[in-house]
């Protein structure tokens, strides 16, 4: 035989034998690749889960509370450190001070029979320089600021010299806009009364703690004859008040801005408009009829009686 013909068998013998070998390399029993992988997964399935996190632990934690804000100021603290705003209902007139001192004051026009403005003391809680009311017909309420969410506010409106309005405390425009711009929501309060006060110091009295005593009530005092020479005797009507004491405070204020008024003498008489008791407030005297053309001119409401 030839060379190529021996050199087969051989190579065929060499090749067996690199397989005999690398099979006698292997460990004995390991198992093969496919079943391992399927022994693993088939543990995974057999472990237990663990159990899911409670709610409470997957939840984001709450940010922080904000502080409530401060409580308002109190008359007192305002009048020494900030604006109080002093209302009297029976004088229909405002009195303000501003750190410690008399600011300036003006007249006033609360709610009318059946939509009394209340008494107490309202800090400020919403200021709006351009509002309409919610509840009436969406009235202007110029320089709105608000006292309570129940619709009472003090705001820019007419004054016809007695209490008309809804509740709300209207002010002379002017005086409306001065004040928006001194108040605000941490040092600024309103004191609205039932205490009669004729003059700013009683309101600064009233603000520091103190009581005011209502003055006295004259009902139906007759006027006082005319001198002789003075003409004829005249009588005006000012205003058609709840009570009597509405009607005397308001004398007092009146006399207060149009000192004319001290040559009359007023009288308070007793009244049934509409089936509601009123109490309305004349003065007579010569030349009451010219002094009640110069209160119209004014602003001021009155009539010829």
């Amino acid at each position: 035989m030839g060379k190529s013909a021996i050199s087969r068998p051989v190579g065929a013998l060499v090749i067996c034998a690199v397989g005999f070998l690398l099979l006698g390399s292997a460990v004995p029993g390991a198992p093969k690749p496919g079943r391992a992988s399927l022994a693993a997964e088939t543990s995974k399935l057999a472990a237990p889960r663990a159990a899911p996190l409670p709610q409470w632990a997957l939840a984001t934690p709450a940010a922080p509370a904000k502080p409530p804000p401060p409580p308002p100021p109190t008359p007192q603290e305002a009048l020494a450190d900030g604006v109080l705003m002093v209302v009297s209902i029976p004088s229909q007139r405002i009195f303000v001070f501003k750190d410690g001192q008399p600011w300036d004051s003006a007249p006033v026009s609360t709610g009318r029979p059946g939509h009394a403005t209340p008494t107490g003391v309202f800090p400020i809680l919403q200021k709006r320089v351009h509002h309409r009311s919610n509840l009436y017909s969406n009235a202007p309420m110029p320089f709105m600021q608000r006292l309570t969410w129940g619709g009472v506010a003090l705001h820019a409106g007419h004054l016809p010299g007695y209490p008309a309005s809804h509740g709300c405390i209207r002010l002379p425009w002017a005086f409306a806009e001065k004040l928006y711009a001194i108040t605000d929501f941490t040092a600024s309060v309103a004191l609205v009364t039932d205490a009669p006060l004729g003059s700013i110091e009683e309101a600064l009295q009233l603000g520091s703690g103190g009581t005011i005593a209502p003055p006295p009530v004259r009902l139906a005092t007759p006027a006082a004859p005319a001198p002789a020479g003075d003409g004829p005797m005249q009588t005006i009507q000012l205003a058609a008040t709840a009570t009597p004491d509405n009607a005397a405070a308001l004398w007092q204020q009146l006399r207060q801005q149009r000192p004319e008024l001290d040559r009359l003498e007023h009288q308070v008489i007793p009244a049934t408009v509409h089936s509601r008791q009123v109490f309305r407030l004349r003065a007579s005297g010569p030349g009451a009829h010219t002094i009640c053309s110069a209160l119209k001119s004014a602003g001021i409401d009155c009539l010829k009686v």
